[in-house]
């Protein structure tokens, strides 16, 4: 009865009345009033009416608030779903729209979006396996576009972010999205701007969802897009964009690369390579965010080869550790157009040791050379220095790998640049530091007592010239933290088993300690105070602990 009587006489009507407010108030009744299965059966009826009504109608909002009806609908149960491939909804759907947007011309963009938004939507509900159907939307959404060129007006770029959110939402799975070829497509025409807010939601998608993307050819496809993060687009100034914002959207690409990963290693050596060829066009900017993450997604992937036999059949044609260290070789070298010496300095450092663990002396001999050309040529700032020089004998100390002569010439040179620090104090820690380089715990060729002696006795007679300037400065020797400290070196040779360190020795220097906190009443230091009182504490603890070192530390007085 509503089909052949009710629907034709009411549209009739509707039709007939011409006048523009009541047509539109009258379709929203008849869409809101009946239930979804009429107007699901009912449906060529009742789009076939669109195109007759005024040209003024806003169709658009009517065609919407049906779709969006009948999404509902096809959402609710599953059961319903039958119905809807039977009348061939979809088809009549698209068809209705694409004749309201041909009969209209000048519909605005914002209009055409939202039906097809609206579209895209049902679509999902009803055929979320049909990808053809979803990309056949964006298809029709492309034509339109092209015709308007880039958009500027916010309407209409807000529609299409919410028309490119939805399949992410539907899916949950970036990998499904990559498939439909006219995504990209509907991308190009969002400003830059709201092209960089797309590229963010792609990656919150992949992250919330712990998407892994495994081949090369995804990762492709990924980074196209979210080219607008990656590098300049086209007119696109880095000074619009605040630094805190700037900030945020690298860390976000950072965060990207733990999620692009293949068990293959050749794969995953492909996917680091297709990476870093577009971080490398990034720019100076980005680099100090991008290349780290892509450094150590490689020295995983080398630690992953560790364990394989170098000598695998065909050995040039897949990943090897050599190769990737070459490759880490040219990445790290990229940030000195930046300049990040520092950065460089970490990731030479870190690449070093993972050499270490492969047994490739020269590789890792290579990045240290790297890390040292960098300490002298690179960083100026005392600061720096003192924060790299520990990174570097803190490395140095943990190598196995290294020959005599190669470890002898690497601690020659840290001890050199240690005893040639700017400030005192800076200089006598330094020093103190590479006394570790000569005696390492778990390697019996590497406990030279005599180098530790003098090490410990040079950083002594530098801690003496800086009480020295303190008196000549200020008037008061300064604190004695500097002895303190060197006499917890001290005895941590001294537990450790090392000849040269006396008794005789350690209770001088607490003698020494004991003197100066005594007569220099002018600049009394707490720190240093408590921090002395907690190593002779330790003394005794050590005295009465019982066992070995108890006998040691018998003869210490305190």
């Amino acid at each position: 009865m509503y089909k052949e009587t009710v629907l034709p006489r009411v549209l009739e009507q509707v039709v007939n009345c011409k006048d523009e407010i009541a047509q539109f108030y009258l379709m929203d009744c008849i869409i809101q009033v009946f239930p979804d299965e009429y107007h699901l059966q009912t449906l060529e009826t009742l789009l076939g009416a669109c195109p007759q009504l005024q040209p003024s109608v806003d169709i658009k909002t009517v065609l919407s608030q049906l779709m969006e009806r009948l999404s509902n609908y096809a959402a609710s149960s599953a059961e319903v779903l039958p119905e809807f491939l039977q009348v061939e909804a979809f088809s009549k759907l698209s068809n209705a729209i694409w004749k309201v947007i041909e009969a209209q011309v000048d519909m605005p963009i914002f209009g055409a979006v939202t039906l097809y938004s609206s579209l895209l939507t049902f679509t999902l509900h009803v055929h979320p396996d049909r990808l053809d159907y979803v990309d056949q939307v964006l298809g029709a959404c492309v034509t339109k576009l092209s015709s308007a060129g880039k958009l500027e007006d916010s309407k209409s770029t807000k529609q299409i972010v919410a028309l490119l959110s939805a399949p992410l939402e539907k899916y949950n799975d970036i990998v499904t999205v990559l498939k439909l070829s006219n995504y990209p497509r509907v991308m190009e025409y969002l400003d830059n701007r709201t092209n960089k807010v797309m590229a963010i939601v792609i990656i919150q998608s992949i992250m919330k969802n712990k998407t892994c993307i495994a081949t090369a050819e995804k990762v492709e496809a990924l980074f196209e897009l979210i080219k607008g993060l990656i590098k300049d687009l086209d007119g696109d100034l880095h000074d619009e964009l605040d630094d805190e914002d700037f900030k945020e959207e690298q860390n976000s690409v950072a965060r990207l690369i733990q999620m692009l990963y293949s068990d293959d290693p050749d794969e995953m050596l492909q996917i680091i390579c297709a990476v870093r060829k577009h971080f490398l066009t990034g720019g100076p900017q980005r680099l100090p965010y991008t290349i780290p993450p892509l450094v150590f997604s490689s020295l995983k992937l080398i630690r992953k080869l560790q364990g394989q036999d170098e000598n695998v059949v065909g050995e040039e044609a897949s990943a090897s550790p050599k190769k990737i260290f070459q490759l880490l070789n040219q990445t790290i070298e990229a940030l000195s157009v930046v300049p990040a010496s520092e950065l460089a300095l970490r990731l030479y450092l870190q690449c070093a040791e993972a050499a270490n663990d492969c047994d490739l002396e020269p590789v890792a001999y290579e990045f240290f050379t790297q890390a040292y050309i960098l300490y002298e040529e690179e960083i100026a700032d005392s600061k720096a220095q003192v924060t790299a020089l520990h990174l570097i004998v803190g490395t140095l100390q943990r190598m196995h790998v290294f020959g005599v002569e190669n470890r002898d010439t690497l601690t020659h040179k840290a001890t050199g640049y240690s005893a040639k620090l700017l400030k005192k104090p800076d200089q006598c820690r330094a020093v103190y530091a590479c006394s570790h380089l000569f005696w390492v715990d778990d390697q019996d060729s590497i406990r030279d007592g005599e180098r530790v002696l003098l090490c410990l006795k040079r950083a002594l007679r530098i801690a003496n010239a800086a009480q020295q300037m303190a008196n000549v400065t200020r008037g008061s020797s300064g604190s004695a933290t500097l002895f303190v400290e060197i006499l917890n070196k001290y005895l941590y040779f001294f537990e450790k088993g090392n000849p040269q360190i006396t008794i005789a020795a350690i209770q001088s220097l607490i003698e020494l300690i004991t003197t100066e906190i005594q007569s220099d009443t002018m600049s009394q230091d707490p720190a240093a105070d408590a921090f002395f009182a907690s190593t002779l504490r330790y003394i005794q603890f050590q005295k009465q602990k019982g066992g070995a070192l108890a006998e040691k530390y018998e003869s210490i007085k305190v």
